[in-house]
């Protein structure tokens, strides 16, 4: 809105040729934005002016435009031949501001606005049209995480650059708490560079039907349907070796018991983990066992699984299996072992991660 407030008005006619302008308009709509256009000369902010003639400041940065680019022709309202519309633009701007107020809204109830506030029905078949040119959007709703920081990307930025810059002090360690055990174990050794993945667990099941598929006839599979009460945890690496797990449950000695496998798989190196801030990765437990293993855990803000993106890699390996028939439930694992590693040999998930988190002159 700062934009609109600063946005210079052309002076396309004085404002002795307005006023005379103002006394002949005999339309409500040509009153409305010459009257818009006077408070502007006089000084006003466009949210000011249009407050002024009762209609939105998004109304009036698109009247100045207007204005600017094609003076008074441009700026007065134009109904074309044919059939009036059946709400004019400043109805059709009303409308808007109903909506906007109380969103979301079901097609139903819109028809019901348009009924009472302006006595005016549209066909079904033609709303939708009618209201995406209004600028509308027709989704599903995606619900807002109530734990999401309002700055996330700045939060895991500013994380991310202070585990690049390694001190001496344990970088899992919290202000407070005690110096035990907060030692690299002997025979780990850090000093041959840092690899950097991202670590979370998944429930992928053998039976998602939710990908299609082409049938000849009845579309469906005849089949026992297998299912694995285990947690899947990955490790997916961009400089390093990825691996996935399956544990009976994600619980803190579970968890660190798949983090030594991350070291096992890429030794001789510092690991920075980018993960989630699920109870068992960011307990003390869990911790300082990364610690001791020369492991650097980066936690995400809460609610913000898109800054991981590993989440990715695992939508796609879902989407990837969903169709594939499996036996037992050792096959379903290595399938998902396989496809993981597959997957995983691509860094291109992690692409648009780095490119706006990553300081490549610190990483190596």
């Amino acid at each position: 809105m700062e934009r609109s407030r600063r946005k210079e008005i052309k002076h396309h006619l004085s404002e002795d040729e307005i006023d005379e302008l103002l006394r002949e308009a005999e339309d409500k709509h040509r009153r409305r934005r010459l009257g818009f256009l006077k408070n502007l000369y006089r000084g006003d902010s466009i949210p000011e002016a249009a407050d002024r003639e009762g209609v939105s400041a998004t109304t009036g940065g698109r009247w100045v435009e207007a204005w600017n680019d094609g003076g008074l022709e441009g700026l007065m309202p134009s109904f074309g031949g044919g059939r009036p519309p059946k709400l004019d633009e400043d109805e059709q701007d009303e409308l808007v501001e109903m909506l906007r107020e109380d969103q979301p809204w079901k097609s139903q109830e819109i028809q019901h606005l348009l009924q009472e506030e302006f006595d005016v029905s549209y066909s079904p078949n033609y709303l939708g049209t009618f209201l995406r040119e209004l600028g509308l959007s027709y989704a599903k709703p995606r619900p807002k995480r109530p734990n999401r920081p309002e700055n996330p990307d700045e939060i895991l930025e500013e994380r991310v650059d202070d585990a690049l810059d390694e001190d001496d002090q344990p970088h899992n360690k919290r202000e407070g708490e005690d110096e035990e055990g907060w030692i690299v174990d002997d025979e780990i050794c850090t000093d041959g560079g840092t690899v950097l993945g991202f670590f979370d667990a998944s429930k992928p099941q053998p039976y998602d039907n939710s990908r299609r598929v082409w049938y000849v006839d009845d579309p469906h599979i005849e089949r026992e349907l297998v299912k694995t009460h285990d947690s899947a945890v990955g490790f997916y690496a961009l400089n390093g070796e990825s691996l996935v797990r399956f544990t009976e449950d994600e619980k803190k000695e579970r968890i660190c018991g798949v983090l030594e496998q991350v070291r096992e798989q890429n030794p001789g190196k510092r690991i920075l983990l980018v993960l989630d801030k699920h109870g068992a990765h960011i307990c003390r437990y869990t911790r300082k066992r990364a610690h001791q293993l020369g492991i650097d855990l980066i936690f995400i803000p809460s609610g913000s699984p898109h800054l991981n993106p590993i989440e990715k890699v695992w939508d796609h390996l879902k989407w990837t299996m969903a169709p594939i028939v499996v036996e037992d439930e050792n096959e379903f694992k290595e399938l998902v072992q396989e496809t993981f590693e597959k997957i995983t040999e691509r860094i291109s998930f992690a692409k648009k991660w780095c490119e706006k988190f990553l300081d490549f002159q610190k990483l190596s």
